[in-house]
């Protein structure tokens, strides 16, 4: 069964990744929030780690600074905000 969270788990974060680079290229910033992805209809809602059970979960890496004239830090990189280690060994929040 936890294989099957795995797989479902890189699905999910590559699809998160493809949209923030998407909404990056795009406003030329990365997003302020995965909320903000849904608001600019990048993807449909934010959606569950299969880990955590929980679409408020997600740990985000932000810009160290603002790049934007709004001050806001954008969005460089998503992971799962799970605790323990994948089947390979890796830390699920490395992933």
């Amino acid at each position: 069964m936890m294989h099957s969270h795995e797989v479902v788990l890189r699905e999910e974060l590559f699809a998160l990744r493809n949209q923030i680079d998407r909404f990056t290229h795009d406003y030329e910033r990365g997003p302020a929030s995965l909320d903000e992805l849904v608001e600019r209809q990048y993807i449909g809602a934010v959606p569950v780690d299969p880990l955590t059970g929980s679409n408020q979960t997600w740990q985000v890496d932000t810009e160290t600074a603002p790049v934007s004239l709004d001050g806001a830090v954008g969005i460089l990189d998503v992971h799962s905000g799970a605790d323990g280690t994948a089947l390979d060994g890796t830390a699920y929040s490395e992933w």
